[in-house]
């Protein structure tokens, strides 16, 4: 089977969860014998699997930017925009400020959804030609509903199969204007039409897609999410002092303000003056200031030396960082799809502390990993805290049977099965209708 999956590059500067678990879908579906090749969009990603050296990467993020904010530039010489496109300029931009912000991009969003008829239709007509002549796939798989617009080219000149992964879209929605918001599910909604199948990682988010983008329920399959458990090694848990984790890219958005109010909470009980905190995740340079008055906080209250932030988040970095922690908490205020972080925590062995948001509350009952709290503050966080800190013995009752559960049930391999099950499925619905 020849599989396109087209995913949107990070630039490789934060912990992108939804990056790092689909190079290791890629991955799998090669040693499951499937012709798979990555198509990046806007920005590098990152990674070498499943991506030929000559690939391009379609929708320059440059020169999409230039085109939306300066008219003039949609007439610039062929050589420039080559340039603009280079990996070197692409890797640059992606350590801007804005470069993973929806503010101010509204505009380009909803003409990217437009497809063919918005403003970078021959980029569209570019991306097809490459699938359509270079690839030929039988299925094309696109990494989230923001790339919609895609869709109805892809099925019509590439006679593909297309299938959407739905994740964490309204990461993306939620830094635009009300109003944009409303227009940008809207056309999510009716681009939806075009695909043959989504794919959901929790129950959670499939309800919410189900009725935000008003796909019908059989489009829908909940194929819960894994990652290559290879390598991960248990942490013993330590208590001499005790360490709280943070894995997610450092900004205010994914809850790194509340897990510092907790921490200031806990450190001024006598109880836990020995507290340290473990950071990682990178952040952008957008998120740069929130980060740096967080720690100046911490340096105010002369507990500098009690935080520890790992620089370096590749899943050979991770893994110390992991071994490190008693607990792990992201509380994400708005939640998530599904959280990569706490499989990534249970594997080494690692309880989670998270709140009853998202699909943090159906993880956690599926793996008894960890324990949920609310509301979701930093006084919720701090309490919920202390009761683990107070109790060593539940705490490796929480990692222990966490950890089985992940082993049992959240490998890529196992994923990777399933989404190709499902592939098959909807290319013999195709031939039966042909047939027909």
């Amino acid at each position: 089977m020849k599989i396109a999956y087209i995913t949107p590059g990070s630039g490789d500067n934060f912990y992108c969860q939804n990056c790092f678990r689909d190079d290791d879908l890629l991955t799998s579906l090669l040693v499951l014998g499937q012709d798979v090749r990555r198509i990046p969009m806007y920005l590098p990603s990152g990674y070498n699997h499943c991506e030929a050296p000559s690939t391009p990467i379609f929708y320059g993020a440059i020169n999409l930017y230039l085109r939306e904010k300066v008219p003039v530039y949609r007439h610039a010489p062929s050589w420039l925009e080559r340039a603009l496109d280079s990996q070197a300029m692409l890797r640059y931009a992606a350590k801007k400020s804005g470069s993973v912000s929806a503010s101010g991009l509204e505009g380009m969003t909803i003409s990217m959804l437009h497809g063919e008829e918005g403003r970078q239709a021959a980029e569209l007509d570019h991306l097809i030609q490459y699938l359509r002549d270079e690839i030929k796939p039988d299925v094309v798989h696109l990494s989230n509903a923001l790339l919609l617009g895609l869709a109805r080219r892809v099925k019509r000149d590439v006679g593909a199969r297309v299938v959407c992964s739905l994740q964490d879209e309204n990461e993306w929605v939620d830094e635009m204007d009300g109003s944009q918001q409303t227009i940008v599910w809207s056309l999510m909604a009716e681009k939806a039409g075009d695909v043959d199948r989504f794919i959901a990682t929790s129950r959670y988010y499939a309800e919410r897609s189900q009725k935000e983008l008003e796909i019908p329920a059989e489009k829908i399959e909940v194929i819960k999410g894994g990652i290559n458990l290879q390598g991960y090694e248990r942490s013993s848990l330590p208590f001499d002092p005790p360490v709280i984790g943070y894995l997610c890219r450092m900004s205010e958005y994914f809850g790194l303000g509340i897990v510092m109010d907790a921490f200031l909470a806990l450190k001024q009980n006598p109880r836990f003056k020995d507290l340290r905190l473990h950071l990682s995740g990178g952040y952008t340079g957008l998120d740069k200031p929130f980060v740096d008055r967080q720690v100046a906080r911490i340096t105010e209250q002369g507990w500098r030396d009690d935080i520890r932030i790992f620089r370096e988040f590749d899943k050979k970095n991770r893994i110390p960082f992991l071994k490190s922690l008693t607990l792990l908490s992201v509380p994400v205020p708005s939640g998530e799809a599904f959280g990569a972080y706490q499989v990534e925590s249970l594997a080494a062995g690692v309880p989670v502390v998270q709140p009853d948001v998202g699909c943090y509350p159906e993880f956690v009952e599926a793996t008894q990993g960890g324990i949920i709290f609310k509301p979701n503050t930093g006084e919720a966080l701090a309490e919920a805290i202390a009761s683990l800190l107070e109790d060593p013995a539940q705490v490796k009752r929480l990692g222990e049977q966490g950890h089985a559960a992940v082993r049992a049930g959240y490998s890529m391999d196992n994923m990777a099965k399933d989404i190709l099950g499902m592939y098959e499925r909807i290319l013999t619905m195709g031939s039966d209708r042909a047939d027909g």
